[in-house]
């Protein structure tokens, strides 16, 4: 087990992100770190047009560590994450949402990990601050809670991620961007790992229209990651999926009526996914913003 002090770059993308970019950047600063120290927070902002820009050059001036890169063309998420790791410096990548924020201690349990020479990447556990009230967002709530179960499982990464600083690129064309990074990752003979308690809150769609496009998008780029490099996320694994959604339906005994719409929908989600991507439609590198998920107050 390595004892040397590690160093962190986290990386955000950024579109239009002037009502959350403060807070996410608040709650990566503030975050404490145990053998690791926090080198650098690069902000990529794709062609903003409201104040982004702006609210992370107020963290510039303040804190040395802050960056901001600016795309003039929005050319999507693969194509900011890619600089962002052509430009960290850290020993150990994180990426954040610009809408996600870090609960006290997320990045130190996350980089903790790194400990064993083996973990390649390393994904938290996503919180969603929705109402369980509606049924949308209990359908979101069922979500990350599966996303959950299955990482005790066999880990499934998303919405924050770290990895070693490998000189890793993502090929154009390709959404999924964590998935990616964790197969090459794989292939080079590092494993994957979870932190169940690297919390970080995120806001999920409220509008079923939302919940559809944010479905739809997420499993076409894991289909195409399928189609293109044989590779398979956890959650299009059986062998993970059914005990975690029968664990989950145990839990789910008192809004089985819920349970059964946010099924259905996922389901239906990808099927679509499915044939879109055997008819080879193409995956979008740059999506439409899914709005609802924005306001996080």
């Amino acid at each position: 087990m390595s004892t040397a002090m590690r160093t962190v770059s986290v990386g955000v993308c950024a579109y239009n992100e002037e009502n959350n970019i403060g807070r996410s950047l608040k709650s990566i600063l503030s975050q404490e770190l145990s053998n690791a120290s926090l080198l650098e927070v690069i902000v990529i902002s794709s062609a903003s047009t409201d104040r982004t820009d702006e609210v992370v050059g107020e963290f510039v001036a303040r804190d040395s560590r802050v960056r901001l890169l600016v795309q003039p063309k929005r050319e999507g998420k693969i194509s900011a994450v890619n600089l962002f790791m052509s430009m960290a410096k850290g020993d150990i990548l994180a990426l954040v949402n610009a809408d996600n924020n870090l609960a006290p201690g997320a990045l130190g349990a996350l980089i903790a990990l790194f400990d064993d020479p083996e973990v390649g990447a390393a994904g938290g556990r996503p919180v969603p601050v929705n109402s369980k009230d509606t049924t949308i967002g209990f359908a979101v709530h069922m979500l990350w809670a599966m996303h959950h179960r299955l990482s005790l499982l066999h880990p499934k990464i998303g919405e924050f991620i770290a990895f070693r600083n490998a000189g890793l690129q993502i090929p154009q064309g390709q959404s999924s961007d964590e998935d990616y990074i964790r197969m090459e990752l794989e292939r080079r003979g590092y494993r994957t790992a979870y932190a169940p308690d690297a919390v970080v809150m995120n806001k999920g769609p409220e509008t079923l229209e939302d919940f559809w496009e944010q479905r739809v998008r997420v499993n076409i780029g894991e289909q195409y990651l399928k189609r293109r490099f044989d590779y398979q996320v956890p959650t299009w694994n059986m062998r993970f999926l059914f005990p975690a959604l029968v664990g989950l339906l145990q839990d789910s005994r008192g809004h089985l009526g819920k349970a059964a719409v946010a099924m259905v929908l996922e389901l239906t989600a990808r099927v679509y996914a499915s044939v879109y991507v055997t008819l080879d439609k193409g995956d979008k590198t740059v999506w439409s913003m899914v709005s609802s998920t924005k306001k996080l107050d």
